[in-house]
C-alpha cells in the first residue's frame, strides 16, 4: 500500500542543495513558495519560483545522480515526499502526477537540446519540414538511398507544397523502385522490423510514435553543415522518440537502423493505456528522461567552463557519473576513453589539441595507459570537477 509522508521546510531553509548526493526522493509542493536556481551557470536557465503542484528533485531522484539545482524555501513550505521505489505505485494510484512529470521532462529536454545544439554543433537552424529536403539530398549524395527516399517522402508529406516539392516528388519516384525503405506511413503494427540503414524517422518530421528497441541498434543523428553528427547509439531495451509523442512537436533528430532492428511501437492511443496498466514502462521512461536531462544539464554547465583543463576534468567526471562508476577512493580506474574522445566531447578547438594532450600527461588526476585515460582517484576527480563548476558560477555571477 502506498504511504506518502508530509515534510515541512522553514522559510529560508534549503530543500535541495546542488551537488548533494542524497537523491533517493523527490518532493511535490503542497503549500508555500520556493525558488529554484543553479549555482553553476546554465545557458537559457534562469531562477524560477515554485508553488503548489510543482515538483522538486525528480531528475536526480529518478536518475540516481547528484542534485542538479538548489531550491530554497521563500516561505514556510509543506511538501509530499516520494521515494524512488514508491514511484511505480504512485503511477498506478495517480496517473496525472506521472503524466505531469513526463511532460515537464519533455519540455525541458526540448529547451536543453536546442541550447546544446547551438553550443556544441554551432547550429542555430530552426527544426522545420524544409530541413527534411536537405537531409534527403545529403543521404542521396552519399548513395544511402534507403535513407534518402524515406526523407524525400516525409518532405513531400510535411512541406505543404514547399519550394522543393516538385523536385522531391521526382526524386522519390525515381528512388522508390531501387530501395528497401519501410513504414513511410504509421501503421497499427505493435512491432516493426527495419532493415539495416533504413530511416525510422527524420528530423523535422511530425512524430506520433515512441519506440522501444527489442533487437538491434538504432543511431540517433543530426545533419549539420553537410555532415552527419551521431548523438547516440541505442540498444536493446532503450526507448526513443518520446518527445514528439508527448508534445506533438517535430522530431529534433533523425533515427536510423544501424543494424537490422525489431522495434515495439507505442502510439498516443496505447501510451495512455500503458500509463495505467504498465507502470514499469512509465517508470523506465521517467528514469530514461531523467538520465538524459541530468546529462544535458551537466553538458551545458561544461560548455560554460573557460579553461581547457577544467573542461577536461569536468567532462571526465560527467562520463564516469553517467556510467555510475563506483570505485574505492585511491584506486586507479582505467576508462575506455582516449584524450581525443574527451577533447571532442568538450568541443575544444583542433589547434588546442596537442596542448591539452600534454596536460593529460602531466595531470595529477589522470594518466595514459595504452592510449586510454586512467583516473588515479575517481571520487577526488569528481570533487575537483564540482569545484570548477561552482567557481565558474561564482565568477559568472560576479561573486
Amino acid at each position: 500500500m502506498l504511504q506518502l509522508s508530509f515534510v515541512h521546510f522553514k522559510q529560508n531553509s534549503y530543500i535541495l542543495i546542488e551537488g548533494a548526493r542524497t537523491a533517493d526522493r523527490f518532493f511535490i509542493i503542497q503549500s508555500g513558495r520556493a525558488q529554484r536556481y543553479h549555482e553553476t551557470q546554465i545557458p537559457g536557465n534562469a531562477p524560477a519560483q515554485l508553488g503548489p503542484g510543482d515538483f522538486v528533485g525528480v531528475i536526480p531522484c529518478m536518475s540516481g545522480h547528484s542534485q542538479t539545482e538548489s531550491v530554497v524555501a521563500l516561505t514556510d513550505v509543506t511538501a509530499i515526499m516520494v521515494y524512488r521505489e514508491q514511484y511505480p505505485d504512485l503511477i498506478v494510484k495517480n496517473t496525472p502526477v506521472a503524466m505531469k512529470i513526463v511532460r515537464t521532462f519533455t519540455r525541458e529536454m526540448r529547451m536543453l537540446n536546442n541550447n546544446l545544439t547551438k553550443i556544441n554543433l554551432n547550429d542555430s537552424a530552426i527544426t522545420s519540414p524544409e530541413m527534411i529536403f536537405s537531409i534527403a539530398k545529403y543521404y542521396e549524395q552519399l548513395k544511402q538511398l534507403d535513407i534518402a527516399v524515406y526523407a524525400y517522402y516525409q518532405y513531400i508529406k510535411e512541406s505543404n507544397k514547399g519550394r522543393f516539392y516538385n523536385q522531391a516528388i521526382s526524386r522519390f519516384a525515381e528512388l522508390r523502385k531501387k530501395t528497401h525503405a519501410v513504414y513511410f506511413e504509421p501503421t497499427k503494427d505493435l512491432v516493426r522490423d527495419y532493415p539495416q540503414n533504413t530511416m525510422i524517422f527524420s528530423e523535422g518530421q511530425r512524430g506520433s510514435d515512441l519506440f522501444i528497441i527489442q533487437d538491434g541498434v538504432v543511431k540517433i543523428v543530426k545533419v549539420v553543415n553537410n555532415s552527419e553528427v551521431t548523438l547516440a547509439l541505442l540498444k536493446r531495451g532503450d526507448m526513443f522518440g518520446e518527445m514528439a509523442l508527448l508534445d506533438n512537436g517535430l522530431r529534433s533528430a533523425s533515427a536510423i537502423a544501424y543494424e537490422p532492428c525489431k522495434l515495439m511501437v507505442v502510439n498516443k492511443g496505447n501510451f495512455n493505456q500503458m500509463v495505467s496498466t504498465q507502470p514499469k514502462y512509465i517508470a523506465k521512461l521517467t528514469t530514461m528522461l531523467a538520465d538524459r536531462l541530468w546529462s544535458m544539464y551537466r553538458q551545458l554547465a561544461n560548455s560554460q567552463l573557460q579553461e581547457s583543463r577544467a573542461k577536461i576534468i569536468d567532462m571526465l567526471a560527467l562520463q564516469l557519473e553517467n556510467q555510475k562508476v563506483s570505485v574505492t577512493p585511491g584506486i586507479a580506474y582505467k576508462t575506455d576513453y582516449t584524450p581525443k574522445d574527451i577533447i571532442e566531447l568538450c568541443g575544444i578547438p583542433l589547434e588546442q589539441e596537442s596542448m591539452v594532450i600534454m596536460q593529460f600527461e602531466n595531470d595529477q588526476h589522470c594518466n595514459l595507459v595504452d592510449g586510454k585515460i586512467v583516473i588515479m582517484d575517481v571520487p577526488d576527480l569528481i570533487k575537483q570537477a564540482t569545484f570548477y563548476r561552482k567557481q565558474n558560477g561564482r565568477n559568472t555571477n560576479g561573486m
